[in-house]
């Protein structure tokens, strides 16, 4: 994955354009073989800080053979890190040029691409659980500038509990994926 110091900033009204301006791209150049896009990651809720980074979710029909969407991708200037050790996706750097980006490609419905809908859906509607959790990157970014391991390892704690949290607000309030962003 991509490296480099770890810097948490505070919100930017321009994320969501950011991911409009790559999500119209992405949709023109996959049409049908992108069976959603998706806005996640911090980036992806309101108001909280985060990384500067835009998280998009591509979600195909399968991720082998990858022929149907690495071409289209690679001509947008996205490029495929081989050494992604995370085999429920395929992980992009974004193109050169525009906001830094980084796409993961999951399949429909799968268990990986449901969990970062929930996380990113819970945070929108959970605002003082999605301030405690840029309140915790934040300071774990100061600790962690410069190990990207550690700071993930370290973030894990944290990320377990919204997702228990989250689940139990799903389960009580029926949630389901909404249409796709994009």
């Amino acid at each position: 994955m991509p490296g480099g110091p770890i810097v948490v900033v505070e919100y930017d009204p321009g994320w969501p354009r950011n991911f409009g301006d790559r999500s119209r791209a992405l949709r023109e150049a996959l049409g049908p073989v992108a069976r959603r896009i998706d806005h996640v990651g911090s980036t992806a809720v309101p108001g909280i800080a985060a990384k500067p980074v835009i998280d998009i979710q591509l979600s195909v029909q399968d991720l082998a053979p990858e022929e149907a969407y690495r071409g289209p991708l690679e001509r947008l200037g996205y490029r495929l890190l081989l050494d992604n050790p995370d085999r429920s996706k395929r992980f992009f750097d974004g193109p050169a040029d525009g906001p830094a980006t980084h796409l993961h490609v999951r399949r429909v419905g799968s268990f990986d691409e449901q969990l970062n809908l929930l996380f990113r859906d819970y945070l929108r509607t959970h605002p003082a659980d999605a301030r405690e959790y840029a309140r915790v990157k934040r300071e774990l970014a100061g600790r962690f500038r410069d190990d990207r391991p550690g700071y993930v390892r370290a973030k894990e704690p944290t990320v377990w509990a919204v997702l228990r949290s989250a689940h139990d607000w799903a389960q009580s309030a029926g949630w389901a994926p909404g249409p796709s962003d994009a």
